[in-house]
């Protein structure tokens, strides 16, 4: 019986010691500090987590920190804390970004296939929104022409529109497009630097989503003017505060440009 079971010993034992790098692998180890730097940027594998205060000057009174959570794979989860007051405008945008396949023509993407699972708390009323923001441009890491926002939640925000109706609220330039799993409304606008294409949700909030980010892009390419000769040049992911108190955190995130 020994002599029969030791060469099975020998077989086996190479695939249980080469199981342990494997897992290791996957789970990367990560800067997981806090960070409140107004231009901080924490890399993890591909991405780069960006603190991204860019509007916190207009502010009264506030901060906002963020962290990374653990990287396994393609998947990060990263956490961000915020408190603002005073001004009318966005405070921030801290997000994830994917550095991985951007600078890339709309034309020889195939897929952008992405998982994005969040929770949000909150102190009283808040107005932000947490959204997808992609950008494009005429050559690989060119001027940003067209910024196409995806957002899974409006909390008391609203999209750049060229339209307003009397009630001073925007008007969609398409309305009920079925996309990713998901109904959307399309708003269209200038920042006055780019062109801005939002998508947002008929209704709710959308705190899990699994979808391929393309068919953003295809409706339009097909719809609206946008180049399949643009270039996808940014990939981020995050929230955009303007004022009150919230912690956003991302148990699961990731993005792949195919």
């Amino acid at each position: 019986m020994l002599s029969k079971a030791f060469p099975l010993l020998l077989l086996t034992t190479p695939f249980l010691a080469s199981a342990a790098p494997a897992e290791l692998a996957a789970r990367q180890t990560i800067d997981t500090s806090q960070h409140c730097g107004q231009w901080d940027t924490v890399t993890a594998g591909t991405y780069t987590l960006f603190l991204d205060l860019w509007g916190e000057s207009s502010a009264t009174s506030g901060q906002q920190c963020s962290n990374l959570i653990s990287l396994s794979g393609s998947t990060v989860a990263w956490k961000t804390t915020w408190t603002w007051t005073g001004g009318s405008g966005v405070k921030s945008f801290s997000s994830i970004q994917q550095n991985s396949g951007v600078n890339k023509q709309l034309s020889a993407i195939k897929s952008i296939p992405s998982t994005w699972k969040w929770s949000q708390s909150s102190s009283g009323s808040i107005v932000a929104d947490v959204a997808y923001d992609l950008f494009t441009a005429n050559s690989a890491g060119g001027s940003n022409v067209n910024e196409i926002m995806v957002w899974l939640a409006n909390l008391n925000a609203g999209p750049i529109s060229s339209q307003y109706g009397s009630d001073g609220k925007p008007v969609p330039v398409a309305s009920n497009l079925s996309l990713a799993g998901h109904t959307w409304n399309l708003y269209s606008g200038s920042n006055g630097a780019n062109n801005v294409f939002s998508f947002l949700p008929t209704s709710g909030t959308i705190t899990s989503f699994s979808g391929d980010l393309k068919v953003f892009f295809d409706y339009l390419t097909q719809h609206e003017g946008v180049s399949t000769s643009q270039y996808l040049t940014t990939a981020q992911a995050g929230t955009e505060p303007t004022s009150g108190s919230a912690t956003l955190t991302t148990s699961a995130y990731s993005l792949v440009i195919n």
